[in-house]
C-alpha cells in the first residue's frame, strides 16, 4: 500500500482518502493478478489506541465491501513508534477478530519492526519463543509472507530503522535462526534493506542465502 494511507486518522479528510485508496488497490492487485497487499496499519495521531482500532477495523470492513477483490489484505506488524498501531501480536489479533470477511485477511511479519516492538529475533531459542507467541496469539496459518530486515535499534526501542543483514542488533546469529525456522522458510521473503556504499541488494541477497545454506 502506498505510505500515505492512514486507516488510523482521526482526521476524516485523510481517512475517507485512505478507504478509497485502498479499494482502488485492492481492484488494481486483483487486475494484474497479485494474491497479497500488504499494508501499515496506521497512527492515531494521539487519540488512543481504543478511536484508531475502531476507524481501522471499519476502514477495512468498508473497503472489502465496496471490493470483490480476490487479492489478501496483508496486516503487517509495525515497530511501535508514538501513536503507531499494530506492534503488538495482540492489537493484530484484535482487528484480525474484527474483520467481517476473515478469509480476505492475514499478516506479513516485519523482523526489525517486530525486534524493535520488543520480539527478541536474536538467537535459536529467542526466535522459537516469538515464533511460539506469533502462533498462540495469532496463528501461524495467517503468516504469509516475511519482510527480512535487520534493525538498527535495539530490541524494545522502538525504532523503525532498518538495517543490512546481519549488520544490525538482530546479527547475523538471529538471521541464521530465523532463516532455519520452518515457518519463515516455506514463505516468501521480501528484502528491504538500505541502498548506500556500505552494501547493494544483492550483497543483501547473497548474505540471505549464505546463512540460509
Amino acid at each position: 500500500m502506498p505510505y500515505l494511507a492512514n486507516f488510523s486518522c482521526p482526521k476524516e479528510v485523510i481517512y475517507q482518502k485512505s478507504v478509497r485508496t485502498l479499494i482502488v488497490e485492492l481492484e488494481r492487485c486483483d487486475a494484474l493478478g497479485i494474491p497479497y497487499l500488504v499494508t501499515h496499519l496506521g497512527s492515531h495521531l494521539g487519540k488512543g489506541r481504543e478511536i484508531g482500532l475502531e476507524r481501522l477495523i471499519r476502514a477495512v470492513n468498508t473497503a472489502f465491501d465496496s471490493s470483490r477483490s480476490r487479492t489478501m489484505l496483508l496486516l503487517e506488524n509495525t515497530a511501535g513508534t508514538k501513536n503507531s498501531m499494530g506492534s503488538s501480536f495482540e492489537d493484530i489479533r484484535e482487528i484480525l477478530d474484527h474483520v467481517a470477511e476473515k478469509a480476505r485477511v492475514a499478516v506479513c511479519f516485519d523482523t526489525c519492526h517486530a525486534f524493535a516492538a520488543g520480539y527478541d529475533l536474536k538467537d535459536t531459542e529467542s526466535v522459537g519463543k516469538t515464533v511460539a507467541k506469533l502462533g498462540e496469539i495469532i496463528g501461524l496459518d495467517l503468516l504469509k509472507v516475511v519482510h527480512v530486515n535487520d534493525s538498527k535499534g535495539k530490541l524494545g526501542s522502538r525504532v523503525d530503522r532498518h538495517e543490512h543483514i546481519g549488520m544490525g542488533c538482530i546479527g547475523e546469529e538471529g538471521f541464521k535462526a530465523i532463516l532455519h525456522a520452518e515457518v519463515f522458510r516455506r514463505l516468501p521473503l521480501i528484502l528491504e534493506t538500505p541502498i548506500d556504499t556500505r552494501r547493494t541488494d544483492l550483497m543483501n541477497l547473497r548474505r540471505i542465502r549464505e546463512l540460509a545454506a
